[in-house]
């Protein structure tokens, strides 16, 4: 494998290195308007040497490219809270399809009409799921989501004349995006900790209540991947003090069909589209994170709203975009990420409500089979059922000399891509697995075998670990370095 992986990147060199005067890889017509002159001499660039290649070794070269790099189609993702699932494509096909992708947000209303139907839809399927009022679709990401939501509370107070409520309550275990989402929001934040269980501490909740209290931002099931039991005692204690409930809900693979946390006390919250509802986060996005709220706090939604209108013959419906009355406005351009719409929409449909169930059933299942399968191997810091994901931790690997970044880096020899490591930072040398809801038992048995052999290796050969991956086109790098100096430019090779 590593003799194989060396060929392949003295093959790529070579093949930027085949620069020919004159070769050209494409074919341009006959020119049909008039020359125009080149910018001013000062203006070029005679230094860009860029190589002159065939339309089919610039296919290959990037093809082989692609070889190189992980993906959710070709390589199991286990990345603890994120969902990096495998998704159907015929989620992309819908959202491909010229009525949706070929449409233009400011066209007249009366021209999209099965868009803005599709959009209406969806709020009412998502308000149903999580158990909430209404719906807005206008938010493009789970932070632009959590912003919209704690704006919306800061909005409720202020409504109310209520000036006071200064502190957001946050656990220490939440994604950091949620106490940044507070502070851009003006709010002084308030860290929470965990109890022994990793429930939050009830107690110390209870004594950070107050009148300055606007509310509480909580993931659910939180970070660790457990399900907090004392959620009823929690919402209960903030609404006691006059505060309001924000659910962070970018663990909601794990909550489908299961139980809906509006019911639960939740009073906004927002759904990651990318991660529960259909495509990959990050370089397979581009994200969506919808606000749901209840009646309290529909008003206050960002702006537009789908809204049908019913014709007095009743047999016509129509759809326009609305404006929530106490709205906190547009928190983007347009109407959010239509295509992601697109791709929820086609997914929610295509399960219906007992596929959706499963998802949560399937995520739990084998996210606690993998728990089972490598406690006694790593160690587990909350010994007790998990929900979606695991968090182990790498400290009995690391008083041998092992870090977590180290069994993460030997993951890659083996085709798998590392887990999130070091979050929650509650939780030493942490390795968050989520194996999602699509993965099979074969692939959840071929990475227990791995995690157990590299539990063996790094008591056996611990040089091992430190230096990998080891059949890779790169070997381990120096993170800093390549996150601040990138080398994004190919240098013809010297003769």
């Amino acid at each position: 494998m590593i003799e194989e992986t060396k060929t392949l990147e003295r093959n790529r060199r070579l093949l930027m290195d085949r620069s020919v005067p004159g070769r050209v890889g494409v074919a341009l017509p006959a020119l049909d308007v008039p020359p125009q002159p080149l910018p001013a001499q000062e203006q070029l660039r005679d230094e860009l040497v860029l190589p002159e290649v065939s339309e089919g070794e610039v296919v290959r070269y990037f093809t082989g490219l692609s070889q190189m790099n992980f993906s959710v189609d070709t390589n199991f993702y286990p990345l603890g809270s994120c969902t990096m699932k495998y998704n159907p494509k015929i989620n992309d096909e819908v959202a491909q399809l010229p009525g949706f992708s070929q449409i233009h947000p400011l066209q007249p209303e009366e021209t999209v009409q099965g868009a803005l139907k599709l959009a209406f839809q969806l709020q009412g399927f998502l308000s149903e799921i999580v158990g909430m009022e209404a719906t807005s679709l206008a938010t493009m990401a789970g932070a632009q989501g959590e912003l919209a939501g704690m704006l919306m509370i800061r909005a409720y107070h202020l409504s109310h004349g209520d000036k006071s409520r200064r502190t957001v309550l946050v656990p220490d275990s939440a994604h950091g995006t949620n106490p940044a989402s507070a502070a851009m929001c003006g709010f002084q934040v308030v860290s929470i900790p965990s109890d022994a269980r990793g429930n939050m501490d009830v107690d110390a909740l209870r004594q950070a209540c107050n009148s300055e209290t606007a509310g509480l931002m909580l993931t659910l099931p939180n970070t660790l991947g457990l399900f907090d039991i004392n959620i009823l005692e929690i919402c209960r204690a903030v609404h006691e003090a006059g505060g309001l409930v924000y659910g962070d809900g970018a663990n909601m693979n794990a909550m489908l069909g299961q139980t809906k946390l509006g019911e639960l006390g939740f009073d906004v919250l927002h759904i990651n589209l990318h991660k529960t509802f259909s495509t990959p986060h990050g370089g397979g996005g581009p994200g969506a994170g919808p606000v749901c709220a209840n009646s309290l706090l529909a008003p206050f939604l960002a702006s537009p709203v789908v809204e049908r209108a019913t014709h007095s013959d009743g047999n016509k419906e129509t759809y326009r975009l609305t404006e929530p009355e106490h709205s906190i406005g547009k928190t983007a351009a347009f109407h959010g990420n239509f295509g992601m719409m697109v791709r929820a929409y086609t997914y929610i449909r295509g399960l219906g409500a007992e596929g959706l169930r499963e998802i949560s059933e399937n995520a739990v299942i084998n996210a606690n089979y993998i728990l089972s399968a490598l406690k006694d191997y790593y160690h587990l810091p909350y010994d007790r059922s998990c929900m979606h994901e695991v968090v182990f931790s790498a400290k009995t690997q690391k008083a041998g000399g092992v870090s977590a970044l180290d069994v993460a880096k030997r993951l890659i020899d083996y085709g798998i891509h590392p887990p999130t490591m070091y979050f929650p930072l509650i939780v030493e040398e942490a390795l968050m697995i989520e194996p999602t809801e699509t993965e099979s038992k074969e692939t959840l048995d071929y990475f227990i075998r791995v995690m157990k052999d590299i539990a063996l290796e790094a008591i056996e050969d611990a040089q091992v670990l430190k230096d990998a991956p080891h059949n890779t086109p790169n070997s381990r790098l120096d993170e800093a370095r390549a996150a601040r100096r990138p080398d994004l430019r190919w240098k013809q090779a010297e003769a």
